[in-house]
């Protein structure tokens, strides 16, 4: 039985995830945890239509399994899993996903099931698990737990960066989870907030969950009519973040994620901090954590908890972790956070404008006649005077953004094993004067830090080939037809 996708269970809930499908592995988490001696849960949903009753079933299958349950009622799922440290929960989203959809994400003291437990939910869900006795089944109470997670977002991020004051940030909430949160902990940060599809509304009336280029257009035309210095965009759960610069364009998400994974490593005092991420992110990111002096280490798609855990037990520091918009702060918990992200990111926005503005004052200075003119005004009030430099394009003036892309080629299932077989002896020899990893499919790295990445998609019939180079367009052109090439070579009959 495969129940588990990279990111919990999710599908339709009306064909896959079901109540009776909750009420199922409810009570197979349940009695797990109890066998374990854990026997405390706290559950919580999205904003979805559907949420209320799979939140019933999840209670009563919790339960009967002889596990207690508090009841959070609609959080963020980085709310949730900040609700779960030293306890475990069951958080009820679809994440980016479409309105119909939902699903389920297991959690313990605040981070995701490793992928042993899903297998152990599984193997009992298949088999079947009957009730606790009836005078062994658990209790049902409520708390809320929304203001104590918004109060240390802030206050996690208030150690970095400068006072956002004066900064105007647009937020598009996507009538999602982040409508509670994110809006909230900026204000408090003391940021100027503007908001965007700011209401929990289950159908996604504003605009789809997932937040893209094409779905942000409302976003990205406000920031560069002027409405705000930059933006933030929201899924459905608050779990990932996509920003918008002054122009209105999208920042690429391995910039942003170079831009704080360097934060972190020179915030460190660690002989060598660690950044996690993943084999499909940029070179940008190496580059920035050796400028800093930390190390990056890559694991799977999906992997990010597992790869934080064997760096741990390498005895390394782990300062950050990352894939495409989903980012773990480690200092603050083991659970991915757009809020967090969101937080820190103005923070570290302010911080830059500021010191902009002052190396321009510094410059007037130099000339002498302009200071003069100014001293007294400008000098007196740092907010409004750092509020209209462009503190985003300070962070991301040392990041190399070069060209990247991906490209999907045809796949069958069936085919994609033997194609990466041969793929892990032809790429080489085309490209000799790459280095070579195999790890994470056949990623191949250029004496100028350009790199390719092949791997087989995990969930549709493609080989995707991922390429960042100065010449992005020519070296996709060749590492697509040689997948091509391997693919037909092993389809032939």
């Amino acid at each position: 039985m495969d129940l588990f996708g990279t990111a919990g269970i999710r599908g339709s809930a009306r064909e896959r995830v079901t109540p009776e499908l909750a009420l199922d592995v409810a009570r197979a988490v349940g009695a797990a945890a109890v066998e374990a001696g854990d026997r405390e849960f706290v559950v919580a949903r999205d904003g979805r239509v559907t949420g209320p009753s799979l939140a019933a079933a999840v209670e009563a299958g919790l339960t009967s399994a002889g596990a207690n349950v508090t009841r959070l009622g609609q959080l963020p799922t980085p709310g949730l899993a900040f609700a779960s440290r030293g306890r475990r929960g069951v958080m009820l989203t679809a994440s980016h996903n479409p309105p119909t959809d939902n699903g389920i994400k297991l959690f313990a003291d605040g981070v995701e099931y490793a992928e042993t437990a899903e297998t152990d939910v599984e193997r009992r869900v298949e088999a079947g698990v009957a009730p606790a006795p009836w005078d062994e089944w658990g209790d049902v109470s409520a708390d809320d737990t929304l203001t104590a997670y918004r109060n240390a977002v802030a206050a996690y991020a208030a150690g970095f960066g400068s006072d956002p004051a004066g900064v105007r940030v647009a937020v598009d909430c996507g009538n999602g989870m982040a409508s509670v949160a994110t809006p909230h902990v900026l204000r408090a940060l003391g940021a100027d907030v503007v908001t965007l599809n700011a209401n929990v509304d289950g159908h996604f009336p504003g605009r789809e969950s997932k937040p893209t280029a094409e779905s942000l257009a409302d976003l990205r035309a406000f920031v560069a009519d002027g409405g705000a210095a930059f933006g933030i965009g929201h899924d459905g759960d608050a779990d990932r973040i996509v920003v918008v610069d002054g122009d209105g364009a999208v920042v690429h998400e391995d910039t942003v994620l170079a831009i704080l994974a360097e934060r972190y490593v020179r915030e460190s005092d660690a002989a060598e901090p660690v950044v996690v991420t993943t084999p499909n992110a940029s070179g940008r990111i190496d580059e920035r954590v050796r400028e800093a002096d930390g190390r990056v280490e890559r694991v799977a798609l999906g992997y990010l908890h597992d790869g934080i855990a064997a760096a741990h037990e390498d005895g390394d520091e782990v300062v950050f972790a990352a894939e495409p918009w989903k980012h773990i702060h480690t200092g603050f918990g083991g659970w991915i956070d757009g809020v967090a992200s969101a937080a820190v990111l103005t923070r570290l926005v302010a911080e830059s404008a500021r010191e902009r503005a002052d190396a321009t004052d510094g410059a007037e200075s130099a000339d002498g006649a302009e200071a003069d003119a100014t001293d007294g005004v400008e000098t007196t009030d740092d907010a409004d005077r750092s509020a209209t430099v462009d503190g985003l394009a300070g962070l991301r003036e040392p990041v190399t953004e070069r060209p990247y892309r991906k490209v999907s080629v045809d796949c069958p299932d069936g085919a994609k094993r033997a194609a990466m077989d041969r793929l892990g002896t032809t790429l080489p020899e085309a490209f000799p004067d790459a280095s070579v990893s195999t790890e994470y499919g056949v990623r191949l790295t250029f004496p100028d830090d350009a790199w390719t990445l092949v791997r087989p998609s995990g969930t549709e019939p493609y080989v995707r080939v991922y390429a960042e180079s100065d010449a992005v367009d020519e070296l996709v052109e060749a590492v697509a037809g040689h997948v091509e090439s391997a693919v037909k070579a092993v389809s032939e009959p």
